[in-house]
This record gives structure tokens, sequence and C-alpha cells, in this order.
């Protein structure tokens, strides 16, 4: 809402009468005798066209995915009728936020004021009026909306959209052109053909395992609910997203993202088919800074998929999920999501006082305009904190939106036939006073343990909390955690090499090796495999095989020190002195302050048995 939209109402349609009524009671007779001013009428100049270049403008215009421009009272006019209508349903702008007391940054909704002014100028005539008072028109920046990128990095392959059939979600894998640490201050999606993209959003990809899932190499590949695997635990921290109409939104000071040297940017693209083949070809603009990042946010989510299974004319099926903040944090931004036939979205902050506070109502879901909603101001909320989370689904034959005629069973899943019940928060924690663990491991280890309660054969929730256990030294229940992750998912090369690494960094190097092995089974390009099986074989004096596995390793990584240096001692161990030097000066040249490869060399040519692992 704009001031400048009520002050105009106020004055056509609220102020004659009152004004009328308090100069009578001052003036008497005379006063009763005047006649009230008549309310102005209503033209596109003075009193529309400030509305539609705020609200209209940036999604109907030339190169953006409006139907049709609204640009000029020519444009305006000759929509007129069809504009009341979907402004009075509330159909657009697109706004689907309830009015609340924590407001949002750039919120797109039309005050009642402003949609009865529009419905009293169409009335009237639709009158253009006087050109002084039409406001300039709204000047839109060509190309790329943040001003030239860093660098540009362009799908290697196309995709073509079929010209008919369902939506559907097509995966990018883009190789990032960093040869080292940088930090994004931004990053800015241009999707390709704006008619036919319905959203898409970037994952950051650090361990290439997106790459495992494309079937032809740097082809992408198809799925709507992308899970990026990693090694180690690396929450998600920024949202990433496009829409029509969206302008991109410069990290906040302090809270730039970390892009490493052989990261993966991932583009998951929600597409339409047009009626005709279409090739889509996204491209990314990159934008850095040298300021590294001092405040680290996190995106924390609360789901419940498991409670969806909604029968056939269920109106109003509920899902819920609650979640108590372990530490005191700045909520930043909110993103629900559900798909057709959610109807009523609701996220509560319910404090530790007991009173509660709603931190986004969405009476009427629609999927086609999902968004991130940031708030115009930081939301403090304690710990102790309860975020509630309250969605109310509708299968039956009224709901217009339903994919299924007549409607059927539907459950939780990855499919937009599929439903699901998840609720993004971006939040900022605060560490705990005298605290020196990390803010958001506590937050993330509370919620992984909050996953395993609802569902104990949660894997994502087993396999982070174990990762997590693993990184603060808490051994023995991150293997017990690992172990019921591979129970879970016995074929999964990450979870299994996870397991045999932290058995093996217990001492327990029989029991590792298995998990090793069957990692290599499910990937055998999986470096981490490689390099713990290589180092659990060298602690068994089996060199022989040990120096395969780390040539493999090296193949995959051939910059990593570590690696290096292993092999050369296993060379040594063998009695390849020549080689075992090659490859610990090549650890040295890679990092010229690796110790082992150092004392190895020295040791190399003086007495060879005293090479170190």
């Amino acid at each position: 809402m704009t001031s400048s939209g009520r002050t105009v109402v106020a004055c056509l349609l609220g102020l004659g009468s009152a004004a009328a009524a308090a100069y009578a009671s001052h003036r008497g007779t005379a006063a009763r005798q005047a006649v009230t001013p008549p309310i102005q009428q209503a033209t596109f100049n003075r009193d529309i066209a400030p509305i539609v270049f705020r609200y209209c403008a940036p999604c109907h215009r030339p190169g953006e995915a409006g139907p049709f421009p609204l640009l000029t009272y020519t444009d305006v006019k000759a929509r007129a009728r069809q504009i009341v209508t979907v402004t009075s349903k509330r159909f657009m702008p697109p706004w689907l936020p309830e009015p609340q007391e924590l407001r949002f940054a750039d919120e797109l909704r039309l005050s009642e004021e402003q949609i009865a002014l529009i419905q009293k100028w169409v009335e009237e005539g639709a009158v253009e009026g006087d050109s002084a008072n039409l406001p300039a028109a709204p000047q839109f920046v060509a190309g790329w909306q943040l001003g030239r990128p860093d660098e540009i990095v362009e799908a290697e392959r196309p995709y073509t959209l079929p010209a008919s059939g369902s939506d559907m979600y097509w995966n990018f894998i883009f190789r990032t052109p960093v040869d080292r640490t940088r930090w994004l201050k931004a990053i800015e999606i241009r999707p390709g053909d704006k008619r036919v993209v319905h959203h898409a959003n970037v994952l950051v990809d650090r361990n290439q395992a997106a790459r495992r899932m494309e079937a032809e190499p740097r082809a992408g590949f198809p799925g709507m609910e992308l899970k990026i695997e990693s090694e180690t635990f690396d929450p998600d921290s920024h949202f990433l997203f496009w829409k029509p109409g969206t302008v991109p939104r410069p990290a906040p000071e302090g809270m730039s993202l970390r892009l490493d040297k052989d990261t993966d940017l991932v583009l998951n693209i929600h597409l339409q088919p047009s009626g005709k083949l279409e090739q889509i070809r996204p491209s990314l603009g990159l934008y850095f800074t040298e300021k590294p990042a001092t405040q680290f946010p996190l995106l924390l989510q609360l789901e419940n998929d498991k409670q969806l299974n909604i029968p056939p004319g269920d109106k109003r099926f509920l899902v819920t999920d609650e979640f108590t903040l372990p530490v005191d944090v700045d909520l930043l931004a909110i993103y629900p999501h559900a798909h057709y036939l959610g109807k009523d979205l609701q996220a509560l902050a319910i404090l530790p006082d007991g009173s509660s506070k709603t931190l986004i109502h969405i009476p009427e879901w629609n999927l086609n305009w999902q968004a991130i909603y940031y708030y115009a101001d930081r939301v403090t909320l304690p710990r102790g904190t309860a975020i509630s989370m309250r969605y109310i689904y509708d299968n039956s034959s009224g709901n217009p939106a339903n994919p299924n005629d007549p409607p059927r069973q539907v459950v939780g899943g990855n499919r937009s036939r599929d439903e699901m019940a998840h609720l993004w928060l971006q939040v900022l924690p605060h560490a705990p006073p005298g605290s020196t663990l990390d803010p958001r491991m506590v937050l993330q280890e509370a919620m992984a343990r909050h996953n395993i309660e609802k569902n104990p054969a949660d894997f994502e929730a087993r396999y982070n909390l174990a990762a997590m256990l693993q990184g603060r030294g808490a051994q023995d229940e991150a293997i017990l955690n690992f172990e019921f992750a591979v129970r879970l998912r016995p074929q999964n090369g990450t979870a299994n090499n996870a397991l045999g690494a932290s058995l093996l960094a217990a001492g327990r190097i029989d029991e590792a090796l298995p998990y090793l092995y069957a990692a290599l089974r499910a990937e055998p390009d999986n470096f981490d495999a490689h390099y713990n099986l290589a180092n659990a074989l060298v602690s068994q004096d089996k060199f022989l095989e040990a120096i395969e596995h780390y040539r493999a390793a090296i193949r995959l990584h051939p910059d990593d020190a570590n690696a290096e240096a292993n092999l050369g001692g296993a060379l040594a161990e063998t009695g390849s002195l020549s080689e075992a030097k090659m490859h610990f000066q090549r650890a040295l040249q890679i990092d010229p302050n690796h110790k082992l490869a150092r004392e190895n060399l020295e040791q190399i040519s003086s007495n060879p048995k005293n090479v170190q692992h």
C-alpha cells in the first residue's frame, strides 16, 4: 500500500461530508446553508497512473511475463473492465498474504480504497484527464537489472520444452568460473523465455553431487524438489529465487555468500508448455564483493509431508508442525510452500509469555503466485518461541486448482500432483551468552532432532544430525545415527562413506571397510570414499591396494595436497622412492606449507623407513 493512494481516496471519498459537519458546528446557520463540494471525477493521469505504474507495469511490459503491456492510458483503457474484475477479486496484483502487524517489504497488495478508485474511474468513463497530472513513466533497467555482472554463466546445453503436456521441472548445472574462494553479494537469474518459466531457484552444490543425476554430461536433469547431498553438513543460508516481476536483492551488508572453487550452481526451473516447442537456455549473473561474510543467516524448514494423506472430497484437511527455537533469532524472510490443494496457509510465532504474532497468513493459496516474503524490519524472536505452521488443504471438486477430476487420494511427494507442507524461514541466530558453539549448528541440531521425533525414518534428518554430532566430537552418537541412515538407504554412497569415515576416525577399521567398499560400489567416482578407503588400507599395511585408491582420488581431485602426500607415503613403503618423491613435491606445489609432505621429502633420501602417513 502507498500513502499517496490512501491520501487521494480520502480526499475524494471521505472528506466532503466530514468537513461540512465540522464547519457547521462552528458557524451555525450559515454553515447549514453551505453546499457540500462535489466529489472530483477520477482520471487516469492523476489517480490511476500512480497505481498502475507501481503495481502493474513491472510485469506488464515488453520482455516480462505479463501477456500485455500496461504502460500508457491507451493500454489501460483497453483493459479497463478486465482490470476492475481482477483487482476486485484480488487476483491481481498477485499478493497472497493478508495485512498484518509484521509488514513485508515491497508489498503489492492494493488497499480497498485503491480498488474502489479503479472501479470508480471505469464507471465514470475511464477519463484520461489533464496531462499535467500524469506522473513520470516508470523507468526499467534493460538487460541485467543490477548492472553488468562480474561474471555471466550460461547453461551449456539448452533444454527443449515440449509443446504440450503438464507443467514440468528441469535442472541446469552451472560450472562456476572461480579459481579460489570468492564472496557473492548477488545472483541475478535470467531464466530464458519468461512466458513459459513460472519460477526458478538456485541451489549451491559444493560437492558436484548434482552431476551424478545427469543421464548425459552437461545436459541437466528433471526433478521438482532437489536435494543436494554433501559429505559435510553445510546448511542453506540464502533464498536465491526468481519469479515474474522479481527484482534481484543484493545480500545485506555482511551477509555475502561463499563460493568456492569447483562449486556448482544448480538452477531448478518450473516450466509451462506454450503450445509450441521452446528452447530454454538460462543464464546467471554473478556479482562479487571483496567483503567476506561477517553475519551468517540460515534457512530453517518446518514441514510435515508425512501427515499428507488427503482423502478425496476433504475440503479442510489440516497439517501442522511446531518447532521451538533453542536460541534467539532475527527473522528476515519467510517462504510458505504447498501445491495445488493448498487452501489456507498460516504461520504463527508463540512467544514464551504466551502471546502470539502472525508471521504470515495466506487465506487463498495459489501455487502460481508463490513467493519469498522479506520483512520490512527484522523480527526478533526470543529463545523458547514456538514457530507454528498450520496448513489447510482442499481436495474437493470445488477447488478449481485441483489437478484431479474426479478428486483422488493425495499424499506427500515431489510431483506437482502430490502435495507438500513446507515453511522456510530465513533467520539470523544469536549466539547464547558465553557459548562457544555456532548458533547455526545449535538451531540445526534441534531441527534435526525435531524431525526425527516426528519421523524416525527421516533419512536427511538422521544424516544431518550425525554429521553435526561428528563435527562437534560426539563420535559415538554420530555413528549410531549414520548407521540408522544407512539402514534406511543401504545403497546410498554418501551415507556409507560417512559411516565408514566415522568408524575409521574411531579406530574401528575392520568395521569401516565394508561401508567404504559399499560407497564405491554405489558411486565409483566418490573422491572421499577412495581417499578414506586408502587411509584405512594403509593402517592395515595394505599399501598396494591403498595406492590404487589414492591414485583414483587424485584423478578425481588433481589438486588435493593430502592425497598427493599420502600417495607418496604409501609408495615409499613399497620402495618406490623416486615416484614417492615426485608426489611429495607435487603436494608442496599445491600447498607449500604442507608439513607432512615437507618432512617426508627431507627424510626420504636419508632414511625411507621414517616416512610418515
